[in-house]
């Protein structure tokens, strides 16, 4: 059941159609709440949005999708429809995402950078648990300008 409803489209403040867009539009926002760019690895964006007056953002996909996170060796599973309320440095009451911990997969709820920055990111969970991994795991480096130019001679 989705948790982007008729009444949420209706609220939204922005809503985009279309990978690149929503590619673009959600490492923008997350940056923009200060949070690590690349912590939404979603490949096949179908369309997102936000309702800026509740923070209330959704993201959609073609399908469920697994991501590996090289620098600290964890697998999360990103359902079809993330949902989440959003406040700088934060992501609360999250849905459509779980992470692997010994052989159980557990739904991830909260997200927080550290206030004042410690370079940490938290998760938690419905039970309370939580796990902290440095920030620098989730960032994704773009290409600077020079880089794209050297790159078309």
């Amino acid at each position: 059941m989705s948790l982007v409803t008729e009444e949420k489209r209706a609220d939204a403040s922005e809503i985009y159609i279309g990978k690149e867009i929503c590619q673009e539009k959600s490492k923008q926002f997350l940056k923009e709440m200060g949070l690590p760019t690349g912590l939404l690895p979603l490949e096949d964006m179908e369309e997102c949005g936000i309702v800026k007056d509740t923070g209330f953002i959704w993201l959609k996909q073609k399908q469920k999708t697994m991501h590996k996170f090289d620098k600290i060796g964890k697998t999360a599973h990103y359902a079809a429809e993330i949902t989440a309320y959003v406040e700088p440095k934060k992501l609360k009451q999250v849905t459509g995402i779980k992470t692997k911990e010994l052989f159980i997969w557990i739904t991830v709820t909260d997200v927080n950078v550290d206030v004042p920055s410690t370079g940490k990111l938290t998760f938690k969970t419905p039970t309370g648990m939580s796990r902290v991994f440095p920030v620098s795991a989730f960032e994704v480096t773009e290409p600077d300008d020079e880089e794209v130019k050297g790159n078309k001679e």
